[in-house]
């Protein structure tokens, strides 16, 4: 008997084993059969879309180009930017009818009105980008990728910008759905120009990678638009050589007595730097430099004598996007002795001085100084050079490609039961370009900090989104520095998949021995840290000439 149940379930394995057998050499026949029958075209999308991390969206928005009998590569990346434009829009139209729904609700309806402007330079950065793949040919297609990166780059920071908007679940949970495909979209996007060479070679095209250029540079370095006077102005170091278009003076001794009528006054359409004096004073008013206001130029007589000062914070109603004092947004907005403040104080919890989103933005000899929040570097290439940042909770925070350069970062005492973190970086997608580093500079706590600096502990940063990415080199840092260096922002959060690199700094909290195990905390080469300089992270040696100021262009040592 037991002979028998053994032989009857033998044969049962047996013929289970066939049947699955017979369906493998089915389905893989199938699989062949299918990928044989592919057209040319179609090939080309499954190519394309293997390299993404969302292949159905990737497949659905491209096959109407392969349909058509297309083979121009250019047709296929302009289609996944169109698709994303199309969603992006929806997503815009969904925070307008947000915004009228939600007329009740202040906090909801501040949020889907930044959604809604968010949407809006989202739409601008998408545009440019199919315009840019339309306008290159397939030889110059490599040489505009990291601009096409830094600007897809830009519309993934300002999507999480929209979602961190809300703080109640169930209309953040709301807008997200409705965001969803929009930002599959734009990360596929990203990881198309990511993987631009190997998608090239799909198409037999294979053509070796130059330095990135930029069409609004002439051969010295400076945009093609600047005449020989910009030029001159913007070599100078010396305030007193520079002529501007406008004087802002609080006694009237100028063309304007704030700094705002000094902004309206931008000419439409205008050409070359726009430059702004401000003396003195303390402005207590809320400014922002529009998307339209480029090339501004705006320097005042000191940052403890020129100060622009605002108190809006989170406590009050407002979301962080709206706190700032003071946001640059147009383009190559450049910025030189002036300080930028939120006094709400560290009770008023997330509270902007001073919020950029300007590509190709630097400050020079600035001051930003808050408590929560202080300085919003939220997207696009930015550079600081020998300014003073102060603050508690994740002072330096936002999803940008910034260098901050020969600064003082000062940490400040915060509210009972919390703890200071100097950085919070918002990298949401791996293929982003962005990153915060920090060089050659001094981390140190402020005076009425510094008797209590053992008992409340100071780390140097927090992992904000999921691929948060700091780099701290050649910079002093106190004794006051937490020895395990890096905070999670909640449970194991992003431990997994964050970076926290370290090169050469120097002082009692530089110590590494201690650090967080998390899986890309580490010490970095000198190879690497080259990497994160200013030339090369920020594409610095095409625009930062251009500011006038001085600055490291790689490592100091």
């Amino acid at each position: 008997m037991i002979g028998k149940v053994a032989v009857s379930v033998t044969s049962v394995i047996l013929v289970v084993g066939v049947a699955l057998a017979v369906v493998a050499v089915v389905h893989h026949n199938a699989s062949k059969n299918n990928a044989e029958s592919l057209s040319p075209q179609m090939k080309m999308v499954k190519d394309i879309c293997s390299k993404t991390d969302y292949l159905d969206a990737c497949q659905k928005s491209l096959s109407p180009v392969a349909e058509k009998g297309n083979t121009d590569p250019k047709e296929f990346i302009k289609a996944a930017i169109q698709a994303t434009i199309n969603e992006v829009s929806k997503s815009a139209n969904f925070s307008d009818m947000l915004v009228q729904n939600a007329s009740n609700i202040p906090r909801v309806k501040m949020a889907a009105e930044d959604c809604k402007e968010l949407m809006s330079f989202s739409i601008d950065e998408l545009q440019a980008s199919f315009t840019t793949v339309g306008e290159s040919d397939l030889h110059t297609m490599n040489d505009r990728a990291d601009e096409l990166k830094n600007w897809l780059s830009a519309v993934i920071s300002y999507q999480q910008t929209c979602l961190d908007g809300f703080e109640a679940p169930e209309y953040r949970k709301l807008m997200e759905d409705n965001l969803n495909d929009a930002a599959s979209l734009t990360s596929n996007c990203l990881a198309i120009v990511s993987e631009l060479a190997d998608i090239l070679k799909v198409f037999g095209l294979e053509f070796n990678i130059k330095p990135p250029g930029r069409r609004l540079l002439s051969q010295d370095g400076f945009p093609t638009w600047f005449s020989a006077s910009d030029r001159k102005l913007l070599a100078s170091v010396d305030n007193g050589r520079v002529r501007p278009n406008a004087i802002v003076a609080k006694d009237g001794s100028g063309q304007f007595k704030s700094i705002a009528a000094a902004v309206a006054a931008y000419p439409k359409n205008h050409r070359g730097r726009y430059v702004i004096y401000v003396k003195s004073g303390v402005y207590n008013e809320y400014i922002t430099i529009e998307k339209n206001m480029k090339n501004v130029f705006m320097f005042g007589d000191g940052p403890r004598k020129t100060i622009v000062t605002g108190r809006k914070s989170n406590r009050d109603g407002f979301t962080t996007f709206k706190t700032a004092s003071f946001s640059a947004i147009g383009e190559g907005f450049i910025c030189k002795s002036m300080g930028f403040q939120n006094t709400a104080g560290p009770e008023g919890h997330q509270a902007v001085a001073l919020r950029v989103q300007s590509d190709m933005s630097a400050f020079f000899n600035c001051r930003m100084d808050g408590y929560q929040d202080t300085l919003y570097v939220q997207a696009h290439r930015q550079l600081y050079r020998n300014c003073v940042i102060s603050g508690t909770v994740d002072f330096i925070f936002g999803d940008s490609s910034t260098v901050i350069q020969n600064s003082l970062i000062i940490a400040r005492k915060p509210m009972d039961n919390q703890q200071n973190t100097v950085t919070a970086q918002g990298r949401a997608d791996k293929r982003e370009t962005t990153g915060l580093v920090i060089h050659n500079c001094r981390i140190v706590p402020e005076q009425k900090l510094y008797p209590l600096r053992f008992k409340i502990p100071t780390y140097l940063g927090r992992p904000w989104k999921e691929y948060a990415r700091t780099v701290i080199m050649e910079t002093t840092l106190a004794d006051f520095i937490q020895p395990l260096g890096y905070l999670p922002w909640a449970g194991s959060f992003a431990l997994s998949t964050c970076s926290y690199f370290e090169y050469a700094n120097r002082g009692p909290g530089s110590r590494t021995v201690r650090r967080v195990r998390w899986k890309n905390v580490r010490v970095i080469s000198r190879r690497e840290a080259i990497q994160f300089t200013a030339v090369p992270f920020l594409q610095g040696n095409f625009w930062l000439k251009a500011t006038g100021f001085p600055f490291l262009p790689g490592l100091r040592r």
